[in-house]
């Protein structure tokens, strides 16, 4: 297992401190191996119910602050149903829920690609009893219908779900990206959902530079750093109670927790060493971006971000298969007042025209590799389950 996804350098007596989570020293003896069980249960023999099979693959899906927000209601012998589980929003930094919707997105086009791998094609209908407005509320994401067919063409993504990461790490600025490797990204693209993707250096610079502004100010704005930092699980007991949110692991976190040394209420607090860690970790990651890809839609529907989010997890899993580095960034297109001035920027940086709604944005790059990130089993999710 390779390089955490979250490491947050502390300065503690004037030494430097590496504090590893989800993934990198969960090597050593404080694995949360409840946690991470979703992994590899799809190693095991599919169960017989198709649907399941599907889900499986769909709880592993890339979502806002690892929040896991979908609830399954199993109807009958070939239809689900799929609601928002509306605890598990952001509304600081996600005030419309169209960082949440564009993770449902995601959700649904795993489980499709699951499903074709058994032969089943799975039809959607999102909001089948109406669009939210300006929130996400009660009624359903999307009705699903398991149809068992020999003519669904299996989807070449299927094998790449297993080791899909987001690489919250440092890439290598002496390695560019191949234009191939891009242009396999852009080829995922549709009228709907438009892919770009770009290692010209001058965007790569100004990108850089605007994504760190952006992080900063989430960071400096006291209710969106805040919703960040409770959800942090710091430490093998707490990620086993809650396996979603941000995970952060290992015996030397651990070990400075029980000193004091290391704490949620630190993390919030400007001024000290846990608080200013997160900015010296994420400097590193922010600033060596080798080439972007990023998704534009005509407008910002539902159904637009509902595409988004389906699009968006295709990128990621062409990545994994290209053994590159993806990671989004998401704070420069969150609506939040104070982001405001980085968000126009940011979308005449990347070319958007009036009207048009960038979506999604990824840092690209080679890395180490990722561990896996906790999960809540599937059972977890399954209405009246």
């Amino acid at each position: 297992m390779g390089v955490s996804r979250r490491t947050i350098v502390l300065s503690a007596g004037g030494a430097s401190l590496a504090l590893i989570g989800a993934g990198g020293l969960f090597a050593v003896t404080r694995t949360p191996s409840r946690a991470l069980a979703p992994w590899r249960e799809i190693e095991s023999p599919p169960p017989a119910d198709l649907r399941l099979d599907a889900f499986r693959h769909a709880v592993l899906a890339p979502n806002p602050h690892n929040r896991q927000p979908w609830l399954i209601q199993l109807v009958g012998q070939d239809q689900a149903v799929l609601y928002c589980d509306l605890d598990r929003r952001l509304p600081h930094t996600d005030p419309f829920d169209r960082q949440i919707l564009i993770g449902f997105g995601c959700f649904l086009e795993i489980a499709r690609i699951a499903a074709a791998e058994r032969g089943v094609k799975m039809q959607i209908q999102v909001f089948p009893e109406g669009l939210p407005s300006d929130r996400l509320d009660q009624r359903p994401i999307a009705s699903l219908r398991f149809v068992a067919s020999g003519s669904v063409p299996k989807d070449p993504l299927f094998g790449a779900i297993a080791f899909r990461r987001s690489s919250k790490v440092p890439f290598d600025t002496a390695r560019p990206i191949e234009k191939a490797v891009l242009a396999s990204l852009v080829a995922h693209g549709s009228p709907q959902a438009h892919v770009a993707a770009s290692a010209d250096d001058a965007l790569v610079r100004s990108v850089r530079s605007r994504s760190w502004k952006a992080w900063m100010v989430e960071l400096e704005t006291e209710r969106t750093w805040q919703e960040s930092v409770d959800l942090m699980r710091i430490g093998r007991s707490e990620i086993e109670a809650n396996p979603d949110g941000i995970s952060i692991g290992g015996p030397i976190l651990e070990a400075l927790g029980l000193a004091g040394l290391f704490s949620r209420g630190q993390m919030a607090r400007p001024g000290t060493r846990a608080h200013s860690g997160s900015i010296d970790r994420y400097r590193p990651i922010l600033s060596s971006g080798m080439a972007y890809a990023w998704i534009t839609t005509p407008g910002n529907s539902r159904l637009e971000q509902i595409e988004a989010g389906r699009t968006c997890v295709r990128l990621n899993l062409e990545a994994a298969r290209q053994k590159l580095g993806f990671h989004p960034i998401s704070q420069a297109l969150q609506e939040f007042s104070e982001m405001a001035p980085v968000f126009e920027d940011m979308h005449a940086t990347l070319g958007a025209q009036r009207g048009e709604r960038v979506q999604m944005l990824a840092r690209l790059g080679y890395g180490s590799d990722v561990g896996k990130t906790p999960r809540w089993p599937l059972g977890s999710r399954l209405k009246g389950a």
